[in-house]
């Protein structure tokens, strides 16, 4: 293991790594909610003659909503649409997905940020999504440990994810933090892609249907299986680590 961090930092120049915060993706890293999107997408899209795929839904995971549908319909039709209509189409898959049943917290998060709290470090989420319930959801679900100043949503970037911006505005907020002092938790390509472009130590577990190649690929540190396999190795993980004044 102290090989992996001697090659992230080789990787990226720096002289030392020195986590304060911990920045986590939402979907498919805090919750099991990745079915549910896939569905909602394909279902929503089909509304304005848009054929989506789960594969695709994965595929363009941790980017923002508004992004991947300005793509996809480049791709299909053939046109340029505004943010505008961009956003009525996403307003619909937001109604679709939360018509569906409510995702459960993935085993082994809440631990996990238990021992993260006990090392000193900081807890922030950065996600793609900018719906209000979910924001709402995450405050419920990990208020002993998150608060809204440590959120970023898709409305806090122009860039969103695999661009480095939304993990530069969570290390921002968490402080004005250097990318050495920050571990990002992701299960998306496009999410690892743009950790690893901000410069910190990203940690990848698998929870989708993905090869583990399409995220040690993207430049993920270490993957995982699951996130109870994480919550087990932190502590060997932060040994290696100055733990926050």
């Amino acid at each position: 293991m102290k090989e992996i961090i001697n090659q992230y930092l080789e990787k990226h120049g720096f002289e030392r790594f020195a986590p304060k915060a911990v920045l986590f993706d939402m979907d498919g890293v805090l919750y099991n909610s990745m079915p549910n999107h896939a569905e909602a997408w394909q279902n929503s899209m089909k509304e304005f003659d848009i054929h989506m795929t789960a594969a695709d839904a994965y595929a363009t995971e941790g980017a923002r909503g508004i992004d991947t549908i300005r793509m996809m319909v480049k791709q299909q039709q053939g046109r340029d649409i505004s943010l505008e209509e961009a956003q009525r189409m996403y307003d619909v898959k937001t109604r679709y997905y939360h018509s569906m049943p409510t995702a459960n917290v993935f085993e082994g998060v809440l631990p996990l940020m238990r021992k993260i709290k006990e090392c000193g470090m900081q807890i922030c989420v950065v996600t793609g999504s900018g719906q209000r319930p979910l924001i709402n959801r995450l405050l419920v679900d990990f208020g002993e440990f998150l608060d809204e100043e440590h959120i970023v949503t898709a409305y806090d970037v122009v860039r969103g994810k695999p661009h480095p911006d939304p993990y530069l505005m969570g290390l921002q907020k968490a402080g004005d933090l250097q990318p050495w002092e920050g571990i990002v938790v992701e299960n998306a390509p496009l999410g690892v892609r743009s950790a690893v472009a901000a410069g910190c130590f990203t940690i990848a577990v698998n929870s989708g249907p993905l090869p583990d190649s399409a995220l040690s690929d993207e430049g993920a540190q270490m993957v995982f299986p699951l996130m109870t396999a994480l919550d087990e190795t932190w502590q060997r993980l932060i040994a290696l680590t100055p733990f926050p004044q």
